[in-house]
C-alpha cells in the first residue's frame, strides 16, 4: 500500500518546501545544500525544473507533509536516453523508508513514463544512507569520480551508480 504521492514541483510548493528545508537544514549538511528562501526556491525552479529538467515531491499522504524531492536532470533522448537522479529526505520523515519509496516512484516514471533507458545517480562516499538507499534499488556502483561536483564551496569526490530499464 501506496504511503506517499508523489507530483511534478509547481511554483505553489514553494512556501513548504522552504520550510521543509530549514527544518532539515542541519540533516542536509554535508550532502546538499537546498534553497532556505522563497528567492532561492524561485532561482531553482527556474533553472532545474524546467526544460531537461523534472523535480517531483513526495507528501506523506496521512499528513501532507514533505518527505523529500526527487529531480531528474540533463534528460537526453534520442540514442541515449539517460538522465541523472537526485534526492533528498526531510528530517521529520527518515528512517522509515519513504524516500526508498519515493526514489523507486522516480525510477518507474522515468523508465515507464518517459521512456529512458538508464538513470546515473552521483552519491558522495560518505552519504552511507544514500547509497544505501539507491543500491536497494538495485543500482549498481560504476566507478569513482574525483572531484565530481562541487557542494558548500568545494568540489566533493563521488560515487557513480546506474539502473539501466530491463534491470529495474
Amino acid at each position: 500500500m501506496r504511503t506517499i504521492s508523489l507530483s511534478k514541483v509547481c511554483r505553489k510548493d514553494a512556501d513548504d518546501l522552504v520550510k521543509a528545508n530549514i527544518e532539515s537544514r542541519s540533516y542536509h549538511a554535508p550532502w546538499v545544500q537546498p534553497f532556505i528562501t522563497r528567492e532561492g526556491f524561485d532561482t531553482w525552479f527556474d533553472e532545474q525544473v524546467s526544460g531537461a529538467n523534472i523535480g517531483f515531491i513526495a507528501r506523506e499522504l496521512d499528513t501532507g507533509g514533505i518527505v523529500g524531492i526527487t529531480h531528474l536532470s540533463q534528460i537526453f533522448m534520442r540514442g541515449f536516453q539517460n538522465a541523472y537522479l537526485g534526492y533528498y529526505g526531510m528530517k521529520g520523515f527518515a528512517g522509515r523508508g519513504l524516500m526508498t519509496e519515493a526514489v523507486r516512484l522516480t525510477v518507474q516514471t522515468a523508465f515507464n513514463d518517459i521512456g529512458l533507458h538508464r538513470l546515473e545517480a552521483n552519491i558522495q562516499p560518505g552519504n552511507m544512507k544514500s547509497i544505501a538507499l539507491i543500491h536497494r534499488l538495485g543500482f549498481r556502483h560504476e566507478g569513482f569520480s574525483p572531484r565530481y561536483l562541487r557542494i558548500n564551496g568545494a568540489w566533493r569526490d563521488h560515487e557513480r551508480w546506474a539502473l539501466l530499464r530491463d534491470e529495474s
